[in-house]
């Protein structure tokens, strides 16, 4: 089984567009990982972000593996654990984190499908 590293653009992203991320890649044998910062990202902004709550809720019933990146800094944490783990999808809308790591990347593509490239 793959795995895939989820940010908190690909979460949102996914949300705001009814994309069911979880079935898609599920679907696709890719194993999710969420870092317990972007949940805490996903927490902050669920006091003013409708979207964010409903991520924390989707996240809340399923049985995803997390990990904890020991940085602050989310994106720098991404990359770092994807440079140890070279076969790792890495799930983001993030243009600057997209160009910083060597992984294959899970991107969306015309607002409903779901694209490794």
């Amino acid at each position: 089984m793959v795995n895939a590293i989820l940010d908190t653009s690909f979460i949102l992203t996914c949300v705001r567009q009814k994309i069911d991320f979880r079935e898609e890649l599920g679907l696709n044998g890719i194993s999710l990982i969420i870092p317990k910062q972007v949940i805490g990202e996903l927490n902050g902004l669920s006091k003013s972000d409708s979207n964010a709550s409903l991520a924390l809720q989707l996240i809340a019933k399923t049985n995803f593996k997390t990990i904890d990146l020991h940085t602050k800094n989310v994106d720098n944490g991404i990359i770092s654990y994807s440079k140890k783990h070279e076969n790792l999808l890495v799930a983001t809308l993030d243009g600057n984190l997209a160009k910083q790591v060597a992984n294959s990347k899970i991107i969306i593509r015309q607002k409903k499908k779901i694209m490794v490239r």
